[in-house]
């Protein structure tokens, strides 16, 4: 019954039942599986009589009358309807609500459930949740309404379509009624009893969910921390985890054509391309990523370092270790501004060597694009970088031996995938600058080994970071001048390109021209922002790199990728209205070189809760790690990479920040259990069949 198209569900229909798929239900589990947003205690019905102003409680009553009146305002009125039970009335006022009178009729037995005031000379409820109680619900299925959505602790769900709170309550209600006791026992719980422990069985947690027992603790129950639901959101961690682990070892089953080996004359090359000594935590990760390398399995690694940590040199010295095995290497980003930085400091680096470097970007003209692809194909070209150009049907590659992919969370998994797949089972490094909290390394990077590089490369200063507020714009502008006058040169970055009449927020065109015309004429500002063509943006960040250009007013185009060690001073405008890892991005633009430099938010007053808490969060530390966990927990793992296509599992009832010691015991579990290959080819076959599916993911075969 759990795989029962909801379509054919009493009460559904075509219409609903699309409704419901929409939003990703489309069978009798995906329904039950899908939390009540949060629980009302309806267990204890007041008598009408007993009302006190101030008071939250639930009636039930016989509605008496009801109608719409107008009031002095022009074109507001009120519906209000007076409900009755044996110790009196009370009425209950709707503003603006007139099509409630089609709603309501004398005699109904309905339910009122909200706060109740003292207006007009008399006590009512406003705005109360209602409910008909008598009556026919989900098209013609009777079912025992006091019991299921009074005189007990009642389940709101959020609407889906036209499909209401209460039709909801009423069709899982008859689908619990439907099903066996045990909801088919072990064959209907896909966690093996073992791993369940002590745990309630599936079918007793959603019974539980849905419709608590007396006495269950609301709070509990709203905070998703009853056993009921930490038994789900388990088992959603649990087989998550174990299609991870799945994927992972399968991964490790496959045979690269020819693992790279290193010598003393690699060893060598590696060294003449080095500008500087490496950091121990460089040094370290690139270890770990060339015994990988060396390795018969592809490798699938993780190069995770905060802002200007130095993971392209690593990342670079690995493709010298594949190039001198003979083997090509892509190099993708996610845009063409930081594709031409890597472009231009790779070939730079290899000037001196055999190895012929390329770029491949969707700005390239068509012919110079025939003969780049030509020598990719002929593996003339060693490396090529570039941004999704590279995964375009018309890429072939002689020998792909080492894929690496910057700021990968900007790449969707099928992207990915589609690269990997230009070589014969090439070594993956994915790389970020967005340090990644623990909790979503376990979901998004659960198959990838990880490295880190802590700390940062000698000869850089820490950086100041200050919030002013927009009243005190001409302190921020004095700061920026005096850097300038120091030979330095400063960021303004705005979160918009053109202004908006709907959203009261600076725009970086506007504001280009107010800083070059009124604030800073003596100096060269220029204006940078993604709708340029990809010629122009590269001219004015060319300028910018040269020193031709003293201010860049420029969108968030610049955070990931800008490397100019003169650039002293980061002003954000509207630094309330970004993301704290965005924010921690663009000040990494600054601080890159040998002189103080210093990273202004202004705001607006009043900043919200969470506008104050990211800026604080950002004051208070430089180091990305603790910045990605404060971020985590502040804007949610939905938000924190911003795209859907990111990589993160679709998860429908557990929480990465609230549940996260979950999703921990979850994969241990998982490991475990899928280290017996006897017993665990029952999940084997479950994850197979259902993994990709149910987590939006590619799948694990």
């Amino acid at each position: 019954m759990w795989s029962q198209p909801l379509q054919f569900v009493k009460g559904v229909g075509p219409r609903r039942a699309a409704e419901c798929a929409r939003v990703g239900l489309t069978t009798v589990e995906d329904l039950l599986l899908r939390f009540p947003r949060r629980y009302e205690n309806r267990a204890g019905l007041t008598p009408i009589a007993s009302l006190r102003p101030g008071q939250t409680a639930t009636v039930v009553g016989e509605v008496l009358s009801s109608g719409v009146r107008t009031t002095r305002r022009p074109g507001f009125r009120l519906f209000e309807v007076v409900v009755r039970d044996t110790t009196g009335a009370i009425r209950a006022v709707f503003p603006n609500q007139a099509f409630l009178k089609d709603v309501f009729r004398p005699h109904q037995q309905i339910v009122l459930y909200g706060l109740l005031e003292y207006r007009s000379g008399g006590l009512q409820f406003t705005n109360a949740e209602y409910e008909i109680v008598r009556g026919e619900i989900a098209d013609g299925a009777e079912v025992d309404d006091v019991t299921v959505h009074t005189g007990r602790i009642v389940p709101i769900y959020e609407k889906i379509g036209s499909v209401t709170t209460r039709m909801q309550r009423s069709l899982i209600f008859q689908l619990l009624n439907d099903m066996p006791a045990d909801g088919g026992g072990d064959a209907g719980d896909p966690i093996p009893a073992a791993v369940r422990g002590a745990m309630p069985t599936r079918m007793d947690a959603v019974r539980a969910i849905h419709f608590p027992a007396p006495g269950t603790e609301v709070d509990a129950l709203n905070a998703f921390a009853t056993d009921a639901h930490r038994r789900l959101i388990f088992e959603e961690f649990f087989l998550f985890q174990a299609g991870l682990v799945l994927r992972k070892r399968r991964a490790a089953a496959d045979k690269k054509p020819r693992p790279v080996k290193v010598d003393d004359r690699i060893r060598d090359a590696a060294r003449k391309v080095l500008p500087f000594k490496l950091t121990e935590g460089q040094k370290i990760a690139l270890r770990e990523i060339v015994t990988d390398m060396q390795r018969p399995e592809p490798m699938h690694r993780l190069l995770q370092g905060d802002v200007g940590a130095g993971k392209t040199i690593v990342a670079l010295l690995a493709a010298l270790v594949a190039m001198e095995n003979g083997l090509q290497v892509a190099f993708m980003a996610p845009t063409e501004i930081l594709a031409d930085q890597h472009y231009l400091t790779i070939r730079r680096l290899l000037d001196a060597s055999r190895f012929r470097v390329a770029s491949l970007t969707g700005s390239l003209t068509a012919a110079k694009k025939r003969a780049t692809l030509a020598e990719i194909a002929s593996g003339t070209t060693h490396l090529v970088v570039g941004t999704h150009a590279l995964v375009e049907g018309a890429v072939e590659f002689r020998d792909l031996g080492l894929v690496v992919i910057d700021e990968q969370h900007r790449f969707g998994v099928l992207q990915r995938a589609t690269l990997r797949e230009k070589g014969q089972k090439p070594d993956v490094l994915v790389m970020t600058a967005t340090p990644i909290p623990r909790t979503l390394a376990l979901t998004a990077f659960g198959d990838l080994d990880v490295s880190v590089i802590r700390g940062l490369p000698p000869g850089r200063q820490p950086i100041r970071t200050l919030a002013k507020a927009e009243s005190r714009r001409d302190e921020v502008y004095q700061l920026v001048r005096h850097d300038l006058e120091q030979g330095r040169q400063a960021y303004v970055i705005y979160p918009l390109v053109d202004e908006s009449e709907k959203v009261d927020l600076k725009a970086a065109t506007a504001m280009y021209d107010t800083l070059q015309q009124d604030v800073f004429p003596e100096y060269r500002v220029a204006l940078l922002h993604g709708r340029m063509k990809a010629d122009e943006k590269e001219q004015v960040m060319a300028a910018f790199a040269r020193g031709d250009v003293h201010v860049l007013a420029a969108t968030t185009v610049v955070e990931v990728g800008v490397d100019v060690a003169n650039a002293t001073m980061m002003v954000v405008e509207h630094g309330e209205r970004f993301g704290l890892s965005q924010l921690h991005q663009l000040r990494g633009r600054v601080g890159r070189g040998e002189h103080p430099s210093t990273c202004v938010l202004l705001y607006q007053a009043p900043l919200t809760e969470q506008g104050k808490a990211r800026i604080d969060a950002l004051i208070s530390t430089t180091d990305g790690f603790i910045i990605a966990e404060r971020d985590l927990e502040i804007r949610g793992p939905g938000d924190f990479f911003g795209t859907r296509q990111s990589g993160l599992p679709t998860l429908r009832v557990g929480d990465l920040v609230r549940d996260h010691t979950l999703m921990e015991d979850a994969r241990r579990a998982a490991v475990s259990w899928l280290d017996d290959d006897v017993r665990a080819r029952g999940l084997v076959a479950y994850l197979t069949t259902h993994w990709a599916e149910r987590f939006g993911l590619v799948g694990i075969g």
